[in-house]
Formats: structure tokens, sequence, C-alpha cells
């Protein structure tokens, strides 16, 4: 703000020239600055006065509009709320592909204590103990009477009867929390799917339910997301078809005497996944720990369908027999001389129980499972051209499908990939993969040549991806397969009604340490499609170690194990998906219902 001179330079000569005293002008304007000094002091003073006088006004308004409310409501004892930030207790459902409910949430309570609140806090820990008999008494007397603890959680989950319990023993210094907790009705149904959940930021009020394991933590932020507004996640899994299957396979696994068995049936058009099993499996609702010690694929959490990576045998040969017709290089009726000897960088390969199988035709190759025919098409293909195509395939990458322990399943294949190599992998040895990353290669045979990506989400239709193979390639690939069935290795799969293709595989598993394999240990597979003529379906069995012992010598080839076990299923299952029967002079099975 400018200010006016004390002494204006100009009123001071004019002054001077009229005999006047200048001093009286620096004395008049002191006095007017002054004056204007004073009088903003007391314009400010005011609005401040004006501004406090109106806060206080506000304030005791609300406080007596507060005081109106409370003296016109019902008395009531005051609560006290937990601290921090509120916790969003809310989780969405998550339903099979009809709607039926495989996990949800169910409101319970929890149990805790304020040991400095207890008037018998001896007596309260014998009480406990009688409802809850895995609780540590002598580390909770410790709690409860060292004075040291003002709260400690006793259970974070009991049901109704226990909290009944639990209000009898009439201790003050017990007391309830409400909460939500995650319930999987079904139990071990679809476990490895479902995976399980559990408490992540807990509050006395509410607690945070997240995903462990499974898609509950592979979509866990969807799942939890207020913008969901309750609507439920819906997978490509039908909770029927998923009984069924692991029911066979349970049944299967006993009878053949493995020590752990695996499935997937896929849609070949849409890549969803409408069961997929794992056995020993395990119950979310009280998912174990994981092991601490010994062999990870022992355990029950252990995901064989998606984590386990074994060397799949001779389901891999059909792949090298649709590449060679894709590339024009054989077509199902070219003869190859399968004579030995027949050697790679010096490896001698050989056959099953070393047969001599002559002169055959592709289609024979197949259906005889031939390990010198697949080579020599191999060695025809070529090392790189062998592996873009089963790399179009997937087979070469961890599956994506929406469950975390899918990036544990990363294939394994040879670093430097030699001649002796692209003959071993083109027959299902030196490249190892899971279940379903051959259930999504069938997929590419099954429906005229397209890839697809497994997925655990229901799709609203077709989904195929790039073309990796010829239609033609795929079709002759599915004519073998259907003799594969009828008439070579796999004759167990053949089921009334319902032309199965397939190929059978047998592996033997390699040693943990030093290289090599076991001489009675194997992975058993069959990898089928049904109908045959017009594929619908993709069907992966895989048996660890079986043992067929009703006959003379223990049998564990993929024909007298996996292949019983697959055909018993699609017999199951079939109905289920809405395939109708066809015998007599029809190709194959026709679809009653679409919704799937």
């Amino acid at each position: 703000m400018s200010r006016i001179p004390l002494r204006p330079l100009a009123r001071i000569l004019e002054a001077r020239q009229l005999g006047e005293n200048p001093d009286n002008i620096e004395r008049e304007n002191r006095r007017l600055r002054h004056e204007e000094m004073r009088d903003r002091a007391r314009h400010r003073a005011e609005g401040r006065l004006l501004v406090l006088g109106v806060a206080f006004f506000c304030a005791f308004s609300v406080i007596g509009a507060r005081m109106a409310m409370l003296s016109a409501s019902e008395p009531a004892e005051p609560r006290a709320q937990s601290t921090g930030a509120s916790i969003v207790a809310s989780r969405a459902d998550i339903t099979d592909r009809h709607g039926r409910v495989l996990a949800t949430n169910m409101s319970t309570h929890s149990l805790y204590a304020h040991p400095h609140q207890m008037i018998e806090p001896e007596r309260a820990v014998t009480e406990l103990l009688r409802i809850f008999p895995d609780l540590d008494s002598e580390r909770l007397t410790k709690d409860f009477t060292s004075g040291k603890r003002k709260f400690l959680w006793v259970k974070k989950k009991i049901s109704p009867e226990q909290m009944q319990a639990v209000h009898d023993i009439g201790e003050p210094g017990l007391l309830f929390g409400p909460r939500e907790m995650r319930l999987y009705p079904n139990g071990a149904l679809a476990a490895h799917v479902l995976g399980g959940a559990s408490f992540g930021r807990e509050g006395v009020h509410s607690a945070e339910v997240v995903g462990t394991a499974g898609i509950e933590k592979f979509l866990d932020k969807e799942l939890r997301d207020p913008a969901r507004e309750g609507a439920p996640l819906q997978l490509s899994i039908d909770l029927t078809i998923q009984a069924a299957t692991e029911e066979v396979l349970d049944a299967g696994m006993k009878l053949m005497n493995a020590k752990g068995a695996a499935s997937v049936l896929m849609d070949v058009q849409t890549g969803e996944v409408i069961s997929i099993a794992s056995l020993p499996d395990f119950d979310p609702n009280d998912r174990p720990r994981p092991p601490t010690e010994g062999n990870q694929d022992d355990s029950p959490l252990f995901n064989r369908a998606v984590q386990g990576v074994y060397e799949l045998g001779s389901t891999f040969k059909i792949f090298t027999a649709a590449q060679a017709i894709d590339l024009g290089l054989y077509n199902a009726a070219t003869e190859i001389d399968t004579a030995p000897p027949f050697k790679v960088n010096g490896h001698r390969i050989g056959e099953f129980q070393n047969k001599n199988y002559g002169t055959l035709s592709v289609a024979d190759i197949i259906v005889k499972s031939s390990n010198r025919g697949t080579g020599k098409m191999a060695l025809a293909i070529g090392a790189e051209r062998q592996q873009d195509f089963l790399r179009s395939l997937g087979m070469f990458d961890p599956t994506p499908l929406e469950i975390v322990e899918a990036k544990g399943g990363q294939p394994l294949f040879p670093k430097k990939w030699r001649d002796v190599h692209t003959v071993t992998v083109s027959y299902g040895h030196g490249l190892s993969t899971s279940p379903l990353h051959l259930a999504a290669g069938y997929a590419a045979l099954a429906n005229g040549g397209f890839a697809v990506e497994p997925t655990l989400l229901k799709q609203s239709g077709p989904a195929a991806g790039a073309r990796v193979m010829s239609d033609r390639a795929a079709r002759d690939a599915r004519m073998m397969l259907r003799k594969v069935v009828s008439e070579g290795t796999a004759s167990f799969g053949e089921v009334p009604g319902y032309h199965v293709g397939g190929k059978t595989g047998t592996a033997d598993k390699p040693l943990e340490r030093g290289g090599g394999y076991y001489e009675d240990k194997v992975i058993a597979t069959f990898a089928s499609i049904f109908p045959a003529h017009d594929p619908r379906y993709v069907l992966i069995v895989t048996l660890d170690e079986p043992v067929e012992t009703s006959g003379d010598k223990p049998r564990r080839t993929a024909g007298w194990t996996a292949v019983p076990v697959a055909a018993e299923m699609i017999g199951r299952i079939a109905p289920l998906l809405g395939l109708r029967p066809e015998y007599g002079p029809a190709r194959g099975a026709t679809l009653v219902s679409a919704s799937q």
C-alpha cells in the first residue's frame, strides 16, 4: 500500500513562500496516518469478532440439535468401536457354469479375551478346554493370569453351538466379535480349482477374507471389488461333471494302485475347462499346511493336472504325424521303414518290448505306437520346425489358467536341441509338460487346427486362436486317433455309443538323483477326444505309478491302466454333457443340449 510522504516537497515549498511553519505539515500528516491505521485495525477486529460469533452460533446450534435428538431417543449402552481403517469383509460368491454355489460367505463369530476383566481365569481355562480340546492349556493359563496381556485371540472362528457354550461359562472377560468366513459347501470337490481363503487384516468386529490359493488368490481383487455389487464369479466348471470325474478317478486310482491321478476335461472350441481333478486332494474348508520336507508332489496341495510336469510319452506322437502331414512331407498312407537298427547321435532308438514292426504307414505308426517311425518323421520335419510347432501349441510356457499354481507348471525341455532330442521329443521323452498342456494341444487337433487357451471362466462362445495346422492335417490326425481305439493300443477305451479317439502314453519316471529312469515306475496317460468324427471335448487321464495286478504279471502300460479309467469316465460324463449315444451305422454321437 502506497503512503503519502510526511513532508511532501511541493507543500513545503509553498508553505515557505507563504511564511508558514513547514513542521505543521508533517504533524498533520502524522495525525492523518495514525487515524487511518486505527480505523483499519478496528475494522479487522470487528470482522474477526463477527466470524467467531458465527462459529460459536453454529457450534451451539449443532450441540443443541444433538441434545434435542438424544432427549427424544431411547437410552442405549454405548459400544466401543475399533480404531483404524475400516475392513471390507465382503467377497463375491463363486459358482459353476450353471450358477450352483462353489464358494460363499457365512456369518460367524470370533472369540477373544480381555484377561484384565476376568474374574476366575483358571476356571475359564478349564471350561474352554472342554469346548476346544485343541487349545494349549499351559499357554492359555499363562496369558490369562500373567497380567501382561490386555487382549488375545482365543479362536478366530467358532460355531453357534460353541458360542453358546462359551457364553454359558459366564466369564465377562470372554467376548465375541462378528465376522464373515469363507465356506465351501461341497467340501473337497474342485478343491484345487478353488484353492482356499483365510483372514487378512483382522479387527474385533470384522475381518478381511483374502484368497490363499487357486482361483481365490488369482482373482482376489476381483472377488473383493465392491463394484461387483454382489455379482458372483461364474466358472466354466460343471459341478455335476466335476463330481462324477472325481468319483471315477478316485476309484480308478485305487483300483490301479496308483499313488496319484489327474484328469482334465476341456471344450475344444472355447478352451473352457469343464472339470479338472488332482488326487489326492483336500478340503479347502480346512486347508492343510504346505509340507516342509519330502517331495512336494506327495502333498495333497500339489495340483498334478497343472503343476505336475511329466514326460507324457507316446501321446505326443500324434503331434509329429499331424505336423508332417501339414508340411506335405507325408500323408496318412505314406509308408516308412521302422525296422532296426536306427541310431541318432550314437543313441539307439528302440521299440516297446524290442518289437520290429517293419514297414508301416503313417496311420499304422500311430496305431502301433512306433518310436522309430515317429522319430524318422521328426527328422524329416527338423528341429527348428518341430520347436516352432510345439511352441505354437503352448508346450514351452506355463498355461494361462486362472489359478496361481499354473505358473508353477513350467515345461522342461532341452537347452541344446540336437537331432536325438528331435527324435525323443517326437514320442514324448525329453520334454516334460502338464496334463493341461496336453489337453490344449489335443484341442487344436480336435477343433480343426486352431490353438485355444485353457480357461476356468465361462465363455460366451468359441474362442479360437491362431491356426497352427491345416484342417486336413487335423482331420487325418482325428482319423488316426480313432483307429488307435478301434484297432490299436487303446482298445479298452471303446465306449458303446460314443466313438472315442485317443492315444496312449507310458513314460518311465526319471530318478530323483543321478539321471536315468526307474524300471518299475511309470506315468500312464490316455489323451482322448469324443465324439471322434466331430469332437466336442478332450479328456486327459494321467495315473502316477499305476500297477494293474489282475494277471500273472503286473502291467503298467496306459492301455491297461489309464485307458479303462478314461473309458469309464466318458461313459459317466457323456450323457451329462448332453451327448446322446448312437449305435449301428452312425459315425458317432450327436448333441442333445448345447447349454454347457
